[in-house]
């Protein structure tokens, strides 16, 4: 077959959408990445954190949860219904091996997915009236332009981990798709391959999980609220993790574990799940990184100018 019509490994699809992207980023790095502010040195300040400030997010992501619940459940009903629909177009592709690299993968693209989320939990804060419209909201920010560079990113990540989840079929198990579900379960839990697959996996997984949560730890949250730049966003995100490893590791591990339950009962969990993480985020960053001085909570000041930052000055506060 002619190589012009067939088609491409997820290898290859994931090499050529990152360069699409890197060259994306590049061409909006100007614009993006908030550049003078970034020349300038400020910083927002960052925090010290510990479990229980955990413990106080999860908790008012669950207020947050029961006081938006009909709004969110009708807003994240599309997360288990994509990924049953991505199960099925897997299982019909012969692209089998790629089930559970495409579930544990939503972990590296779900600080997109909940980006509404965290606008509802910042306007339920300033004490505004919220539904499911006002995640649709953040079109209107003046981040929107990082926001949607970010997400890309982590799509390109994303990509890049289901090709390193192929090529490591590949080297394994591969390079034939399995003959059906039972044959390939038998062959990862019973035979040296499959044990080396989900060795070798585990370890490039985390690699993974651990770059994603550095660079958006706190930075989708922080474009909502000072619109800072794509890239002083990602490196306060940094920051942020390099401050707080333990307390930052813990959150990683909450999350993943989340989703993995999420994801267990045919993906219906992630209709809760995601929500509560979504809402604790916002309130993680907020103990993280504290407002400014001259930070106001006046969501229908900021609606008038569509700005998504909660001040004038977004660099102000420096620390850290």
């Amino acid at each position: 077959m002619d190589s012009e019509h067939s088609i491409r490994n997820p290898a290859e699809l994931g090499w050529a959408y990152l360069k699409a992207v890197g060259a994306a980023l590049g061409e909006a790095a100007a614009s993006l990445g908030n550049v003078e502010a970034a020349k300038t040195g400020q910083r927002p300040e960052i925090r010290r954190i510990g479990v229980a400030d955990l413990r106080h997010a999860l908790a008012r992501g669950l207020a947050d949860f029961g006081a938006c619940r009909t709004d969110v459940l009708v807003l994240c009903i599309i997360y288990p219904l994509a990924g049953l629909l991505l199960a099925r177009l897997a299982f019909g592709s012969d692209l089998l091996a790629l089930i559970f690299p495409l579930a544990s993968g939503f972990a590296l693209i779900w600080p997109l997915a909940a980006v509404g989320l965290y606008e509802m939990s910042r306007r339920r804060e300033a004490g505004a009236e919220v539904s499911w419209a006002d995640a649709f909201s953040i079109a209107r920010s003046p981040a929107i332009g990082a926001i949607i560079a970010l997400g890309f990113l982590l799509m390109a990540i994303f990509l890049l981990w289901l090709a390193a989840a192929y090529a490591i079929f590949h080297l394994t198990l591969g390079p034939e798709p399995p003959e059906s579900v039972e044959a390939f379960a038998r062959d990862v839990l019973t035979t040296g391959a499959g044990w080396a697959m989900i060795g070798i996996g585990i370890g490039v997984g985390f690699l993974f999980a651990a770059l994603v949560l550095t660079i958006s730890a706190v930075s989708f949250p922080l474009l909502l609220d000072r619109n800072v730049g794509l890239y002083p966003a990602m490196l306060t995100s940094a920051r942020t993790v390099a401050a707080n490893p333990g307390p930052m590791a813990v959150w990683g591990m909450i999350v993943a574990g989340g989703l993995v339950a999420g994801s267990i009962p045919a993906l219906v969990g992630l209709v809760v799940v995601v929500p509560v993480l979504g809402h604790a985020t916002w309130h993680l960053y907020r103990r993280v990184v504290p407002r400014e001085p001259d930070q106001k909570a006046d969501i229908a000041g900021q609606d008038q100018d569509h700005s998504g930052a909660v001040g004038p000055a977004p660099w102000i506060g420096v620390g850290g």
